[in-house]
């Protein structure tokens, strides 16, 4: 029997259990088609080619059948695993589980809660597509054993993903994504997967407690802002706005294009508020409109963006290090104690501003899985966007909880006569201008991010943008601080540093870059250090794709 054959008698398999007609019919054509069709045997044998993985960001992937693909045979296999992990663990109480808006994630949610309720859990729906937050906040609210979001947050629109959550609300981590995907492994013919009924839908009071709790996070004070709001054709929209006008802020102006959620995410390329053009509707809004701040929330709005205007140069995007200091710097000024904490690729700042408030700081590995499990946490971002400023709450990152107190902070800073960006200035004549940067190269083949990493270990450079190299930590070894992760740390001197690493849910890797350039000659002193910064970052860029080979 030849490789095709044989690839034909496994998809012919597959087939006859596919319980959905739209991937039926396309796994059918292209079973028809690849006998005499080199495209379509290279499609069949992709799809075939290894199982999605089930990690610790549980599973995501392109739509479409196949076992490499995201649809119901798939979805029903990793619910029936999580059930029965639940029950090797002896978990107790509900299964909660949401979805987003793109395409299948209800039909996905719907299959979990029949698998859940097929398995003698009791199964709660979330009443209709809403942001990840919620889904996290309702877990430890209800009292669930676990909990399940259905969504592929910022990635394409062909994808969908599979999120799933523990009892204490935090994402899973090692290893908890073994043992899950070992029963996923042990599930047979889905035929005998027992299936019940779907669950109970859920009213809006758990969406009402989360956005009471949001809500009296923010403390009394001024509120005149003018705001422009996008959720990117995503699910935050009506929270965010219900949670600024509860706060006391007028409503928003929000990108009438982007206001709707809609899964072909029509009008981005990648609706990703990090990606290039993706924020251009809202600044265009703000600039015609004289807004005061934009904010926005990716697609399931566990993540918060914010450009602000430049003057005389129109507005630019505050990067996610930015946001994170703000953010940190309003809690620890308002006398939060506890411990701050961020991911190793997100500025060394907060640590500084924590230590300045003599709160301990924590570095943690990238993930709000790891994040949220901090002892005594009270704050804790990373520079891709996320933010937690309730962890009593949720356990996670929430863009709309991080949206709501940075508006609070602009607003503040408006009635004191200034902006984001002078506070940003305050903060670096005080600790150093900490400025970052990312390379981050998207690769059509996973083996380049392995043959990149393979060379930096191998061959790794003694100096990057002028700086020599004083140490280099290879991640992947672990430490008494951090679990083992595939990255490389490059310690430079000035306090500058380099980090390296695949990206964890796409086919990129990213290279983190810090500088730390002290301010001399007070605030004229700025603009020379923020041009110097420029001239370093774009040095470490340079130098660190030409080692990896990028």
């Amino acid at each position: 029997m030849t490789r095709l054959e044989d690839l034909l008698d496994t998809a012919r398999a597959w087939l006859a259990e596919d319980p959905d007609e739209e991937t039926r019919v396309e796994l059918a054509d292209l079973i028809d088609a690849a006998p005499s069709s080199d495209e379509a045997a290279a499609d069949l044998a992709d799809r075939f080619a290894a199982p999605l993985e089930f990690g610790t960001a549980g599973l995501r992937g392109a739509l479409g059948a196949g076992p490499n693909r995201m649809n119901r045979v798939v979805v029903t296999r990793a619910a029936a695993g999580l059930a029965a992990y639940l029950r090797d663990t002896g978990a107790s109480g509900p299964v909660v589980i949401g979805y987003d808006a793109r395409r299948n994630s209800d039909v996905f949610a719907r299959d979990t809660a029949e698998v859940m309720t097929g398995a003698g859990f009791e199964a709660l729906l979330l009443p209709r597509p809403l942001p990840t937050p919620v889904l996290a906040f309702a877990i430890r609210e209800l009292g669930c054993a676990a909990g399940v979001m259905v969504t592929a947050s910022h990635n394409p629109p062909q994808d969908n993903g599979y999120k799933v959550y523990l009892g204490d609300g935090s994402q899973i981590v090692s290893p908890a994504d073994a043992r899950i995907a070992t029963r996923i492994d042990e599930v047979g013919p889905l035929a005998g997967v027992p299936r019940g009924d779907g669950g109970t839908v859920l009213g809006e009071e758990v969406l009402e407690r989360y956005l009471a709790t949001v809500v009296g996070l923010a403390g009394a004070g001024p509120r005149d802002l003018d705001i422009v709001y996008t959720p990117l054709h995503g699910v935050g929209g009506d929270v965010a706005a219900r949670v600024l006008e509860e706060a006391g802020f007028p409503r928003p102006r929000v990108v009438a294009e982007q206001a709707e959620p809609d899964g072909t995410f029509p009008t981005v390329a990648f609706p990703n508020p990090e990606e290039p053009g993706a924020m251009d509707l809202a600044m265009a809004l703000a600039a015609s409109s004289g807004a005061d701040l934009v904010v926005a929330n990716d697609p399931d709005a566990d993540r918060c963006a914010a450009a602000v205007p430049v003057a005389g140069n129109g507005w630019r995007m505050l990067r996610g290090d930015e946001v994170g200091a703000l953010l940190g710097y309003a809690l620890l000024r308002r006398g939060v104690a506890g411990t701050y904490a961020a991911s190793i690729v997100s500025s060394s700042l907060l640590g500084k501003l924590a230590a300045a408030f003599d709160q301990p700081y924590v570095d943690t590995l990238t993930g709000f899985k790891w994040i949220g499990r901090v002892p005594g946490l009270v704050f804790g971002y990373e520079e891709a966007l996320g933010y937690c400023v309730d962890p009593a709450h949720v356990k996670d990152k929430d863009g709309v909880s991080a949206l709501l107190l940075l508006c609070e902070l602009a607003a503040e800073q408006k009635a004191a006569g200034g902006s984001l960006l002078d506070l940003l200035d305050e903060i670096a004549l005080a600790h150093g201008l900490h400025a970052t940067d990312q390379v981050s190269v998207r690769v059509t083949e996973l083996a380049e991010i392995g043959a990149a990493m393979a060379r930096l270990r191998a061959a790794g450079p003694t100096t990057l943008g002028g700086y020599d190299v004083v140490g280099v930590d290879d991640l992947a070894l672990g430490s008494a601080e951090l679990p083992p992760t595939d990255g490389l740390r490059y310690r430079l001197d000035g306090g500058a540093r380099v980090i390296v690493r695949p990206s964890g849910t796409e086919p990129k890797l990213k290279c983190y870059l810090e500088v730390v350039i002290p301010v001399t000659g007070g605030p004229e002193g700025l603009d020379a250090a923020r041009a110097t910064a420029a001239d370093r970052l774009a040095a470490l860029g340079r130098d660190i794709r030409a080692a990896a080979g990028i």
